[in-house]
């Protein structure tokens, strides 16, 4: 079972907590740290918090298991290459997991917001597939394109939002972006040398 948030009514970064964006963004986060084979409820729940859960946040071994399920049909999104296709996957999850769509202020304790699981006390799995799903899909909706990317390193499986109006990232950060320039320059210089026949 899930703990219900605890938030002042109508404190200050409230709605920045809870952007559709610092959704998004969490959704990522969530994906990378339960894309581990056997994540580690600790650093899930550390997540969390990171993105505005309050204690306690005591992740069950199970719990964490079904969320890396979600996590899973949640990552279909991200490998979307069009809005088309991102569509079609979340409109499938929205369709297959998530509720009608509600407003709730869970008891007076937060602003009104709307959510799609069942009701305020659904598990975890089914709270990350809901929340994912809508911040996901009004993405696609305001950008009319996919709302994230899985990294383009090789060695890399996280997943990140692609937002602005720059040139499209292709990586989840500048350390993978800088290892993958580094390679494609060292294969260059590799290719450019002579080779010694004697």
């Amino acid at each position: 079972m899930r703990y219900i948030r605890r938030v002042p009514p109508h404190s200050d970064d409230w709605s920045s907590r809870h952007s559709v964006l610092t959704t998004a963004q969490r959704t990522a986060a969530l994906l990378n740290v339960l894309a581990d084979e056997s994540p580690d409820p600790t650093e899930v729940a550390d997540v969390l918090r990171a993105y505005g859960e309050t204690d306690p946040v005591d992740l069950t071994t199970r719990e964490v298991s079904a969320m890396r399920t979600a996590a899973a049909l949640l990552r279909q999104v991200f490998a979307a290459e069009h809005a088309d296709a991102a569509a079609a996957v979340l409109n499938r999850l929205l369709r297959d997991h998530t509720g009608p769509l509600r407003l709730t202020s869970h008891g007076g304790d937060s602003p009104w917001h709307p959510h799609l699981d069942p009701d305020d006390d659904a598990p975890w799995d089914e709270w990350l597939l809901a929340s994912s799903c809508m911040a996901l899909a009004v993405l696609v909706w305001d950008r009319q394109r996919p709302p994230g990317k899985i990294c383009a390193s090789p060695g890399c499986r996280n997943v990140f939002i692609a937002q602005g109006s720059g040139p499209e990232r292709r990586y989840c950060s500048r350390r993978c972006a800088t290892r993958e320039r580094v390679a494609a320059h060292r294969r260059s210089h590799a290719a450019a040398q002579p080779s010694d026949l004697t």
